[in-house]
């Protein structure tokens, strides 16, 4: 039956999530039970997606990405992929009106990525975060509102500035593989093969200003089913930030900085008592 293939695709999700990224896995399972699977099936889309241009350095990376954008759009109009991954993405997109503008930017970026190793201006930077960001916080923001067409205009911009913020901390942590393994920098007007503490402090309040738009403008007014998982992920990058901006800047480029596990399991403890008393 298809709804067991279905079944088997969401599971091929929560696995990728799982594997890939322990900290966001965690978030996702502080949300309501009725949307984890729908943000597994987002996440384990993207996370390929950036595989094939991230990791598999061996292989025709142009001929992956075109055909798994090729393998997408067939499955929108099928209905199903043997890819599972696909398979549950596309369900994901057809339940929660995830529209295609959105898909297509993020795969704009991924795509980027594969050619282009340097961003010279604000104007290409944005547009990079944009496509690889802020749009999967607008697929997951479909599935938080659930149809509400106005709660998603009203909580649109915040969703994505804290995209952007989770994104950009992420390009600053991972400074030293991006440039030495990847050979990228997304940082414009930033020499970061030689980052001073004035270039980083400057990138770190930009976070900051995201930070502050996305937590009172957006995770304060999410649906309950949403709230608890977001903020979770939300005190994560901020703790994360804050380790970097205490880092001095010859260290991020010598090391990745992480949250150890006990640190992580202290976050959300403290989270769940600011939730649990109504102070989010």
């Amino acid at each position: 039956m298809k709804v067991l293939f279905d079944q088997v695709s969401t599971g091929c999700s929560k696995l990728v999530t799982k594997k890939y990224s322990t900290s966001f896995s965690l978030s996702v399972k502080m949300l309501s039970p009725k949307i984890r699977s729908a943000i597994y099936n987002i996440y384990g889309f993207v996370r390929f997606a950036d595989e094939i241009v991230d990791s598999f350095h061996s292989y025709d990376k142009v001929k992956l990405m075109n055909k798994f954008e090729e393998d997408y759009y067939d499955s929108l109009k099928e209905g199903i992929s043997l890819n599972p991954i696909i398979n549950a993405f596309q369900q994901t997109v057809f339940e929660y009106q995830i529209t295609d503008d959105l898909v297509q930017a993020f795969l704009k970026s991924m795509k980027a990525d594969l050619y282009k190793t340097e961003y010279k201006t604000k104007e290409e930077y944005d547009a990079y975060i944009y496509g690889s960001a802020d749009v999967v916080g607008l697929m997951c923001l479909k599935v938080f509102v659930n149809g509400d067409t106005d709660k998603y205009e009203a909580l649109k911009e915040p969703a994505m500035r804290l995209g952007s913020a989770f994104q950009k901390v992420n390009f600053l942590r991972d400074l030293k593989d991006d440039i030495e393994d990847l050979d990228r920098s997304y940082f414009p007007n930033v020499n970061l093969k030689s980052l001073d503490n004035d270039s980083k402090n400057t990138i770190i309040k930009e976070i900051e200003e995201d930070f502050d738009v996305a937590f009172k403008e957006g995770v304060l007014k999410l649906p309950v089913e949403a709230k608890f998982g977001v903020y979770v992920a939300y005190r994560y990058y901020k703790r994360l930030l804050k380790k970097l901006k205490n880092t001095p800047s010859e260290e991020i480029m010598e090391t990745r900085i992480r949250i150890s596990n006990p640190m992580k399991i202290n976050l959300l403890a403290r989270s769940f008592v600011k939730y649990k008393l109504n102070l989010i």
